[in-house]
């Protein structure tokens, strides 16, 4: 049957209860549609706001289909999760309310340290820092306790109600059914707002400690507790290692704790309590406050971080001179609303808009603002600084720089700007560009940038790029073995002979990453006009045909010698061994820049094609075990970066209709397809799982972030208008769009003809209307001519030009 068409559009305000129960609605609706045999109907649905439509859950469940999660997890671990957070925060928010129910302290690690996991049943916390996606590293915990509490890491569990639990953007609440205690999270860009509704007690508990390095606490009077954690305890100490935080009523008696896990006894070690006493410093050290409360008594708790106490203290009471826990929690709403307002989509399913603004949300988890202008922080230095701008953290290159930076790009110019800078004196203060894994990929932010418009000074940060590019010494590993002799060798690790090859130097995954940096750094280089520097950065981007073997058509490992590594098998996920997190399969793909080169690798267009079709249709069926490899469709992977570009190769080997066809797939299959509807596949990694959804259900991609091409794919939705920075707006309209009428037959870019299943930045930065008439089945003509095909480095002449050096921007701030 046809699927309910609607209209999502901005509109006044809402009271809690009414969006409460519209979300109710909506959770009905959406669990319907995964019921065996019912199908979306027909009946018009109320037009609900975006930042409505969006539900922090999503992202925070696994995929449970046997034939999406391989051969995952490894005996005695978990299905990986999206790792999103449900918590409560602004847009890159320096700070998160958030639920904690992994108690990390007393688990094994299968991955990053994520707070929450939707499936498990019992809530030990709640956090008033850290990041939204690793908040697992957030300090200090919170937890509501009524009647007897335990002294961490054995944290008072509670029960908590799945059917009262709500997540929406800038808020959360869950009801703890343990101990008949509602909690509600709300933000602001650096505070954190609790609000406890406790029931009749003299024993009302709040529990508040620091993790297992611990530090020390201090309780204040009868409002306050702070404390200050241990040098080096997390790795998320740029905005200080102080807390303060204030209640709005006073306890009624107080102690302190520590867990001493450090020594012999029984259990994990001993404890160390005391009433009435006001400071400790050890593992764990924290405090108890305990309230005299009646039923429904609301107990407000207000919690930031700073350099210091007085730093601490003066940030809280600027974001929260009071308690008014709806006025923070509707500021925190509204700017979310004012983002997710820029991408108004028409048609779907309640389940597809909800999956859309979801990943939409969940895209924004990073980068984090670290300080907003005026305010302290640690700097990369580990010096104490003002911030002069609104500073950022570090952008998760390996990840977001592959996708969202671009579609921070479009839609938050000025943020991006301010990142662009942040990144920029980050290397001041290192020396060297923020790099990540096996890639460096800093330059593909800086170049994206540049390309769509957006103001800097490009030619300061260029001898940073640089530096990372040619300094051996710098974060580009084994860079004087790429620079010796084009490719990076590989060895068996010692002591870990059969897949998946845990450790290693995953040298010819990163021979690849390094020839598409180096093609982003050639047409920076020519960009300023340095051509010396273009000609040798260019000649590098080559380098990934160094170590793809011709005789079996794979990208493939090399001993020092040069020798190619025997055995090798394809299929198998070799996690840092030749390959980074990825088979041979997924790895193939690795060449956004030179996709025209790759056919010509693999033998030409036609073969390509038969090997892209052979990716595609492979069963997944290695021995070795890639935790975060689910989300299968034969041999690709959704759920890790490396492969998440390749359903859109087909534009450049002229059968765009099967772009279209698997990028549907995706969407409908690889997200929300569990039994909860909120399952990822394999991790998001700060919104880069959450990028491709979003970008995709809106019917474009960008292959190369560097470039200024978007690839078409197959829109999710009738309609979708895009207000991009420059208050200009793209449309995207999907005329005859339904779930079987997937494919492209025609197309028009403004009124006239578009035969390209591609668009460049140029086409829409001052606005555009695509209009893609849809069909039942594939228009083979239609964008698959060799002159249809998005640009390589290979179809690009060596010689060219140097841009005038007035297209270099001045910087945005002075």
């Amino acid at each position: 049957m046809k699927a309910d068409r609607v209209v999502t559009r901005p509109r006044s305000r809402h009271a809690d209860a009414a969006r409460r129960a519209r979300q109710c609605c909506i959770a009905a609706m959406t669990m319907l549609t995964l019921l065996p045999g019912v199908h979306a109907q027909t009946t018009a649905v109320a037009a609900r706001d975006p930042v409505d439509e969006a539900n922090p859950l999503v992202g925070t469940a696994p995929l449970d289909r046997p034939d999406l999660i391989g051969n995952a997890p490894p005996p005695g671990e978990p299905v990986y999760s999206g790792i999103t957070s449900a918590g409560a925060r602004f847009p890159h928010s320096a700070t998160e309310a958030a639920p904690v129910n992994v108690n990390l302290e007393l688990s094994y690690p299968n991955g990053v340290p994520a707070p929450y996991n939707y499936p498990n049943p019992t809530m030990i916390g709640f956090t008033g820092g850290g990041g939204p996606s690793y908040g697992g590293r957030a300090q200090p915990m919170i937890m509501p306790v009524v009647g007897d509490w335990t002294v961490p890491p054995a944290y008072s569990q509670s029960y908590y109600d799945k059917a009262r639990e709500i997540a929406s953007p800038g808020y959360y609440s869950v009801y703890l059914n343990t101990f008949r205690t509602a909690v509600e999270l709300t933000a602001t860009r650096s505070a954190t707002l609790m609000q406890f509704t406790f029931p009749a007690s003299e024993r009302s508990n709040l529990i508040v400690n620091l993790r297992r390095a611990g530090g020390a606490v201090e309780i204040v009077g009868d409002r306050m507790i702070r404390g200050v954690s241990a040098a080096d305890s997390d790795r998320e100490q740029d905005r200080g290692r102080y807390f303060v935080a204030e209640f709005s009523t006073p306890f009624a008696r107080f102690g302190t704790f520590q867990g001493r896990v450090d020594r012999k006894g029984w259990g994990i070690g001993e404890a160390d309590v005391a009433a009435s006493r006001r400071s400790i410093t050890g593992a764990f050290a924290g405090g108890y406050l305990t309230f005299t409360t009646k039923a429904g008594d609301k107990i407000l708790m207000r919690i930031a971080h700073g350099t210091s106490y007085a730093d601490a203290a003066a940030r809280l009471h600027h974001e929260l001179p009071d308690w008014n826990f709806a006025r923070v929690h509707e500021a925190a709403r509204a700017a979310w609303a004012s983002l997710l307002d820029k991408a108004q989509v028409t048609g779907g399913t309640a389940k597809q808009r909800m999956l859309f603004y979801s990943t939409l949300f969940q895209s924004f988890a990073s980068p984090r603002l670290i300080a907003a202008k005026g305010e302290s922080f640690t700097d990369a230095s580990g010096r104490i600084q003002t911030a002069t701008y609104d500073r950022y953290g570090p952008v998760p290159f390996w990840d977001t720089g592959r996708n969202q930076i671009v579609l921070m790009e479009l839609l938050e110019p000025d943020v991006i700007a301010n990142v662009m800078r942040s990144e920029l004196d980050m290397a001041r203060e290192r020396g060297y560009m923020n790099t990540s894994f096996h890639g460096d990929n800093a330059v593909f932010l800086y170049l994206g940038a540049w390309k769509r418009g957006i103001p800097f000074d490009y030619a300061a940060v260029y001898d940073y790029l640089r530096r990372n590019a040619t300094d051996p010494k710098g974060p580009r590993g084994y860079l004087a073995e790429y620079q010796r002799q084009g490719w990076i060798a590989d060895e068996i690790p010692a002591g870990n002979p059969s897949p998946p090859y845990a450790g290693g130097k995953a040298g010819a995954a990163t021979t690849l990453e390094y020839a598409w940096d180096d093609a982003a750094m050639a047409e920076f280089a020519d960009r300023l006009g340095k051509s010396a520097d273009a000609a040798l950065f260019r000649q590098r981007s080559l380098n990934y045909r160094n170590v793809f073997d011709r005789s079996i058509g794979f990208v493939r490992g090399r001993t020092a010698d040069g020798k190619w590594i025997a055995p090798f098998d394809p299929q198998e996920p070799y996690y840092n061994f030749m390959m980074k997190e990825a088979s041979g399969w997924s790895t193939l793909w690795l060449v956004p820049h030179d996709v025209a080169g790759l056919e010509t690798l693999l033998g030409g267009r036609a073969k390509f094609n038969v090997k892209l079709d052979r990716f595609f249709a492979t069963p997944y069926t290695p021995k070795g075990i890639c935790r975060d490899c689910t989300g299968m469709i034969g041999q690709y992977v959704q759920g890790n970066q490396p492969d998440q570009h390749a359903p859109y190769l087909y534009a450049w080997s002229g059968q765009p209709w099967k772009t279209q066809a698997i990028t549907r797939r995706i969407l409908d299959t690889l997200y929300g397809s569990d039994a909860s509807g909120y399952g990822y596949p394999g991790m998001d990694d700060q919104g880069a799982t959450s990028s491709w959804y979003a970008m995709s259900a809106m019917g474009f991609y960008p292959v190369d972030p560097s470039s200024d091409v978007y690839v078409l794919g197959s829109p999710g939705f009738d309609d979708v208008k895009l207000k991009l920075g420059t208050g200009r707006t793209l449309e995207i309209t999907a005329l005859n769009n339904s779930p079987t009428n997937m494919y492209i037959q025609s197309a028009t870019m403004n009124g006239r003809p578009w035969t390209r299943p591609w668009f460049r930045h140029a086409d829409i930065k001052d606005g555009a209307t695509l209009v893609l008439r849809m069909g039942p089945t594939p228009n083979t003509a239609w964008g698959s001519e060799i002159r249809d095909a998005p640009p390589s480095v290979s179809s690009v002449s060596p010689a060219l030009p140097n841009p005038r050096r007035a297209e270099i921007r001045t910087p945005a701030h002075p």
